[in-house]
């Protein structure tokens, strides 16, 4: 494991029982061991290893669901969607417990640009799922439908996050029930208040353009800070392939989803997959 990734692991858990003003640099690096001097050369400041765990957290959710929208078949994927963001909470659970208390007193105006950002992620997200599955009959309601299905994610993450174990065990359940849901709205539902207009003036702008050169140096960033592992393996073949590319659509699948499943490839994995229009089933 790489020093930076000690510090988010170790702060993690610290910001976890105290949230982020009561956690000092000198309680994390007490923490991890370490001196400030290596704490302050991997980041430069506690603001920055916030700012660097959102992204992790939320690269890790948006991931997962630029996977299933773009993998699934009709029949499972409203299903898939669900389960695969309750997952990610559960897998998650420490960083989302504090984002959700955090947020509503933190004014940094990096975080807020964060959560916005990721915000504007996943509704694009949801849109285009919601347009693949029901297409035209919800041409006047699908915005109003894409706000209900994240007051869904919200809400129902909230209870999930802070109940602990009992609902572990539900996720199929959970996942069914607002399948249910939400197709009873789309077919059903004929009032709209969200319109494109309204939607596009409270957006905010995504700029998701990547240069295969910068794809590159973030190969190379990622491979540097892993240890030896099938995942680094394959970083270093996606790296050669985009460089000079030889490998076959099925080689390049597999080297993809060798990284996707690992905590700390979500982003590149995401960005890979999106760069070389590939759809893995599966």
């Amino acid at each position: 494991m790489s020093k930076k990734q000690l510090i988010m692991d170790k702060a993690l858990e610290l910001f976890a029982e105290q949230g982020f003003e009561a956690t000092s640099v000198q309680q994390i690096t007490d923490y991890c061991g370490i001196s400030k001097g290596a704490f302050y050369l991997a980041f430069k400041s506690k603001d920055e290893l916030i700012i660097a765990l959102i992204d992790h957290f939320m690269e890790a959710i948006t991931s997962d669901i630029d996977h299933v929208v773009k993998t699934k078949n009709n029949e499972e994927l409203l299903f898939s969607f669900y389960y695969t963001i309750f997952n990610s909470f559960q897998q998650h659970s420490d960083f989302g417990k504090v984002l959700m208390k955090e947020q509503a007193h933190t004014f940094n105006e990096d975080f807020i640009i964060k959560i916005r950002y990721y915000n504007t992620l996943i509704e694009q997200m949801i849109l285009s799922m919601l347009e693949r599955l029901y297409g035209k009959e919800i041409e006047q309601t699908k915005y109003d439908l894409m706000y209900c299905v994240k007051s869904f994610m919200s809400t129902y993450s909230e209870l999930f996050l802070f109940n602990g174990d009992p609902l572990e065990i539900k996720l199929d359940l959970l996942s069914q029930s607002l399948v249910e849901k939400t197709d009873i709205l789309a077919k059903h539902a004929k009032n709209s208040f969200i319109t494109s207009e309204l939607l596009h003036d409270i957006r905010q702008p995504l700029n998701e353009e990547i240069t295969q050169d910068q794809i590159i140096e973030l190969l190379k960033q990622k491979i540097d800070e892993m240890d030896e592992c099938i995942e680094k393996d394959s970083l270093i073949l996606l790296k050669q392939h985009l460089m000079n590319p030889t490998f076959s659509p099925a080689i390049v699948k597999g080297l993809l989803e060798n990284i996707r499943q690992h905590s700390h490839c979500k982003r590149i994995s995401y960005l890979l997959r999106n760069y070389l229009k590939l759809k893995i089933r599966g």
